[in-house]
């Protein structure tokens, strides 16, 4: 019998971490569990966590550990995934990856590797293919604050990157090149057996 293969995929905002789960998945039949969708599905059905989530971030405050643990707790509890899941944006913190560990035993934590000069070239690019070339960019789209972004994702991410090469877990992939090239360095460095069709 196949074994279910668990893996966290993690990187900075414009990595491709989205990109990347859905072709494991859609490749190889994982299931993609991703933090920020199961969040949107709360707060669209207005659930009570959702309810929680609101009052936490009107309060201008980072949602808890618990309330994050306790979702993503739930949501791998419906054991929907046959053969293995990748998981995005979870965990964020130490004490969330330590509790991952507690409870559930991963086999490899893919790090999407970019400098933050083409993180930032490709979120601006984004941004103005998404809003056109007239100067409408959020706030949140700025350059200054992408930096800043930037600069806690690091202080954030560093003790998780620690962890994870404690355990030997962490699996480097340069993703400056091609979505293809990326995808082939993952599915390499996972040793993934089955054959698969890049699509």
């Amino acid at each position: 019998m196949r074994a279910m293969d668990k893996y966290v995929i993690f990187g900075p905002q414009g990595s491709g971490k989205g990109t990347q789960s859905e072709l494991l998945c859609t490749n190889h039949g994982f299931v993609h569990i991703s933090l920020g969708d199961i969040f949107r599905w709360h707060m669209a059905n207005h659930t009570k966590i959702a309810a929680r989530i609101t009052r936490i971030m009107n309060q201008g405050l980072l949602v808890p550990d618990d309330i994050v643990e306790e979702v993503v707790h739930a949501r791998l509890e419906e054991h929907d995934w046959n053969w293995g899941f990748v998981l995005d944006g979870f965990p964020r913190t130490r004490p969330q990856a330590e509790y991952l560990f507690e409870n559930w035993n991963l086999d490899a934590v893919i790090y999407l590797d970019v400098p933050d000069e083409v993180v930032e070239f490709r979120v601006m690019k984004r941004a103005l293919e998404v809003q056109g070339p007239v100067f409408t960019k959020r706030l949140d789209d700025t350059p200054e604050v992408l930096r800043v972004r930037l600069q806690e994702y690091h202080e954030k991410t560093k003790p998780l990157i620690d962890l994870y090469e404690e355990k030997r877990l962490l699996r480097r992939v340069d993703a400056t090149r091609t979505v293809e090239a990326v995808f082939q360095d993952i599915e390499d460095q996972l040793k993934l057996a089955k054959p698969s069709t890049f699509r």
